[in-house]
């Protein structure tokens, strides 16, 4: 919810956001209600530009997920930060609404019918993306539009349930990171989830809510669980993992996530983490972290 230069130069950009009332669904709704639909169904999308899909529901369980970049993703138990090494879980008629953050949409969705949602998580939660489960999704994300499943699909479509129900035992050691309710705090909150490296301190965030520096802090902290300062720098986590999951060099890594050296950066991820960055990466075993 999760296992990832010159000068650094920043100019804080403005805070404005150009988004549709609603993008259009990955699937269409009539797709997802047919009678003779497969018990399971994917898609993928990507797109330039912010997605962003208000509050709605549907009568089948939801698996969500990025293929890079953060999500933030309100349900009934809150909102969440979550990065691509995750995906977020929504149970039948569940109301949930999505927005991610960066300049274009790499994503992903499952649904699974009803009658097959029982063994899976009863609540909405983060949980992690195995790398059988992600390949799983990518193969079902492919299959012919609207025909019916022969016995391979419906085999690994049974796979793909296992590893949600598997991935979704519990979410609690998740890197997801909650979102403010309050709207004044959801604009702080969604411009740092665009920049996590924005350099701006407390002052200059309260202007942008148009609170006291006192007032932000004490509802920043009761609305997230987190100072604002801890939240921006678990945000600043979410994106290297990211980021070095996909390849980039440390050093590039921490300068492009707002650290003036690398060492102040391999101290913050290994005082979260447990390890350095490369360490974490190469797992237990000396594999890939998931």
């Amino acid at each position: 919810m999760l296992g990832r230069a010159g000068r650094l130069c920043y100019v804080a950009p403005a805070i404005r956001y150009r988004v549709p009332a609603m993008s259009d669904p990955l699937l269409a709704r009539e797709r997802l209600d047919a009678a003779d639909a497969p018990f399971l169904l994917a898609a993928r999308l990507r797109a330039p530009g912010v997605r962003d899909t208000p509050e709605h529901r549907h009568a089948r369980g939801q698996l969500l997920g990025a293929d890079r970049g953060l999500l933030s993703v309100g349900t009934a138990r809150g909102r969440w930060l979550v990065p691509a090494s995750d995906a977020v879980w929504v149970p039948p008629h569940q109301p949930h609404s999505l927005r991610s953050h960066g300049a274009a949409f790499s994503g992903w969705s499952v649904y699974v019918a009803e009658a097959e949602c029982a063994a899976l998580p009863a609540q909405p939660c983060a949980l992690a993306v195995s790398p059988l489960l992600r390949e799983a999704v990518a193969r079902a994300a492919g299959w012919p539009a609207g025909a019916p499943l022969d016995p391979a699909q419906a085999r690994l479509a049974r796979v793909l349930l296992d590893e949600i129900a598997l991935a979704g035992g519990g979410d609690g050691g998740r890197l997801g990171l909650p979102m403010p309710q309050d709207p004044r705090l959801l604009r702080v909150a969604r411009a740092l989830a665009d920049a996590p490296d924005d350099p701006r301190g407390l002052a200059a965030w309260a202007a942008v809510a148009h609170l006291s520096e006192r007032s932000l802090t004490r509802l920043f902290a009761a609305q997230t669980g987190y100072s604002l300062l801890q939240w921006r720098q678990r945000a600043r986590l979410l994106r290297a993992l990211e980021r070095l999951a996909a390849g980039e060099a440390v050093t590039a890594v921490a300068l492009a996530c707002g650290y003036d050296s690398v060492s102040a950066f391999i101290a913050m991820f290994r005082r979260h983490l447990g390890a350095a960055p490369t360490q974490y990466l190469r797992g237990p075993e000396g594999g890939a972290g998931d």
